[in-house]
């Protein structure tokens, strides 16, 4: 037994005993939990029909005419036309038979049956087959370009005694392939074949990741298929963007079915507007509706600015547009009626600047609050300092005006070095001009005058 790395049961001949929940490989593909395992059932009255899992989710019922015991997860040889296939256990017991009813499969003689539980050496012949596999589908691929047949090949599955084939594709026309075949079982020396199947199938079969971050649902639970239109996507007011409504096989997606009866039975409460509302302060067109809150939301003349009202005043107004008559607003009948209420246009986003307004007036109280602390702890030290002796220090006189009008005056005045020396050369050019910067002579124009002047007194 290859055993389950996920159910750490890798010896001994247990199966996986986990009931249909396991997390490995082809282990969770179309998996259903037995619900009765723990229930136990008379052996007389247990059901002799297995239900067993092969390659990509496919399924079939095999009767156990010698009462094996068999658990979830055991790889079983069964029979097959011309030959001996291998799959494992998935489901036994009553849960059995309500699956067949399900699927409109009769309890007759026409059910084949299961020969013994698989050795090392039928896993061995099967580990074989299967490694045949990957590279008789990159080969079939190139044979179907040579030929030219418009069919997409999707995947090959090998019988565990290495016999036959089944080749399953995908195509938009029928296709004539008795060349093909021909070339296949000369090439492979096997038993070949074809299986057409549906994208869908296609892509339950190779498996994937949804937009949802989950498993594919069609590799994991759905097996019966149902079509799906894209009034699905309008009952849910969702945009029609094939991108968005497509799956990974181009279709459209199957969960769209599944919320559609809840939104079916909301609808029947939303009245139907056809054609936009008239009042006093103007035609009103819709422009959205939310089906749960029962709410819509009406714009008059296009404007942005939009008015949500109730479902019950949506048909109050369609009421009295019939008759003739107008309202004066969405919200009122007449101005009569009493004070204007508060109108409900654009609430969610009136909430939203309620919500972080409020927030920011947190933020300013904390500030105001760590402020006033610290300036209560800043007037205890300084009480503190006062009760203990020392002096109160004398409070400075007020500072006056030092800027006069005439600067330089006041700086005459008042330097007495000024007076002294007198306004001489050396004195003017050590003063700061009125730039700001300093101006020196140059070292060597002083020396040489004086030299000169010398010279000429000589």
């Amino acid at each position: 037994m290859a055993g389950c790395s996920s159910c750490s049961t890798t010896s001994g001949s247990g199966g996986c005993q986990n009931n249909g929940t396991c997390g490995t490989s082809d282990c969770n593909k179309m998996n259903s939990f037995d619900w009765l395992s723990h229930m136990s059932i008379p052996v007389v009255d247990k059901f002799d029909v297995v239900e067993i899992k092969f390659k990509g989710g496919r399924k079939d019922y095999f009767r156990n005419v010698d009462h094996l015991q068999l658990t979830t997860g055991d790889p079983v040889v069964v029979d097959v036309p011309n030959g001996h296939h291998i799959g494992y256990v998935s489901l036994q017991g009553e849960l059995v038979r309500l699956q067949m009813q399900k699927r409109k499969i009769k309890n007759d003689d026409d059910i084949l049956r299961i020969y013994r539980v698989a050795n090392p050496k039928d896993l061995e012949k099967w580990e074989e087959a299967k490694n045949r596999e990957v590279p008789t589908l990159y080969r079939t691929k190139q044979i179907i370009d040579e030929v030219g047949l418009k069919m997409k090949l999707s995947d090959v599955e090998y019988q565990a005694d290495n016999s036959k084939a089944t080749f399953y594709y995908s195509a938009d026309d029928r296709v004539d392939f008795r060349e093909l075949i021909k070339i296949l079982a000369s090439e492979f020396k096997i038993r070949v074949e074809m299986r057409q199947i549906s994208l869908r199938q296609e892509a339950g079969r190779l498996g994937g990741i949804g937009v949802c971050g989950r498993e594919l649902c069609c590799a994991t639970w759905i097996h019966d298929f149902k079509s799906v239109s894209t009034s699905a996507a309008r009952y849910q007011n969702l945009s029609l963007n094939p991108s968005k409504l497509s799956g990974q096989c181009g279709r459209l997606k199957c969960c769209l079915n599944y919320e559609l009866d809840t939104y079916m039975a909301a609808l029947e409460d939303i009245p139907n507007v056809e054609k936009p509302l008239q009042t006093e302060a103007g035609t009103a067109k819709l422009q959205k509706t939310d089906i749960f809150r029962k709410l819509m939301w009406f714009s008059y003349n296009n404007e942005n600015n939009w008015h949500s009202i109730d479902c019950d005043r949506v048909k109050e107004i369609i009421e009295l547009n019939e008759k003739g008559e107008k309202p004066f607003s969405l919200e009122m009948d007449s101005i009569i009626e009493g004070e204007l209420d508060k109108s409900k246009s654009n609430f969610d986003l009136e909430q939203l600047d309620k919500k972080f307004s409020t927030r920011n007036k947190k933020k300013k109280r904390r500030k105001s609050k760590a402020k006033a602390q610290s300036n209560t702890g800043t007037k205890t030290s300084r009480e503190k300092t006062a009760t203990s002796g020392a002096a109160p220090s004398k409070e400075r006189p007020p500072r006056k005006n030092r800027k006069s009008p005439n600067k330089d005056n006041k700086k005459d005045q008042t330097n007495p070095r000024n007076k002294a020396n007198g306004d001489s050369p050396e004195n003017k050019s050590r003063r700061r001009p009125k730039g700001g910067k300093r101006r020196f002579p140059p070292k060597n124009k002083g020396n040489r005058g004086n030299q000169n002047k010398g010279r000429t007194n000589e």
